[in-house]
């Protein structure tokens, strides 16, 4: 049985990963150091700064446990990144969207991950709005799944159209 070598074509992506998730940090380290929680800081006329605590996943659910979420989120979050680096290694050097989708979607996760271990719950500061009406405040690790996700269905949804 021969034993495969990791190229660095399997696993080039994950740079992508790792500058998402600096940025990411960062990111949350100066609102965390620069904004007061629960403040309105207008940037445009429809965009704010907005400081908030997240202690569930998406929307704020599971956000009322206590703080037993904690850990089985942060544990969920690892599984799903091992999961996702396996996937990209799977995946042919011919799907490069799929590739970045990986990177995009395990530096947002690796990201987050970090909030949660590092300050027990996950900071949120875009707030995007129109009129009275605003979207879920979210930071750049969710914008970072959220496009990841998008480029997975956008490949997968051509890919089957060409077999």
């Amino acid at each position: 049985m021969k034993m495969k070598i990791v190229s660095f074509n399997e696993l080039a992506w994950l740079w992508l990963a790792f500058l998402v998730t600096i940025i990411d940090i960062v990111t949350k380290y100066w609102i965390n150091n620069n904004i007061v929680q629960n403040e309105i800081y207008p940037f445009a006329p429809f965009f704010n700064l907005f400081y908030v605590r997240n202690y569930g996943v998406i929307f704020s659910l599971l956000s009322d446990k206590n703080g037993a979420q904690r850990w089985f989120l942060a544990f969920l979050a690892i599984i799903i990144i091992v999961i996702l680096v396996v996937l990209m290694y799977r995946t042919d050097s011919n799907y490069i969207l799929s590739k970045i989708a990986y990177a995009l979607i395990i530096g947002g996760a690796l990201g987050n991950l970090f909030d949660r271990i590092y300050y027990g719950f996950i900071i949120d500061f875009i707030d995007f709005y129109i009129g009275q009406w605003h979207f879920a405040t979210f930071n750049i690790a969710d914008s970072s799944i959220c496009i990841g996700t998008t480029f997975l269905i956008v490949e997968n949804f051509f890919s089957s159209k060409r077999k």
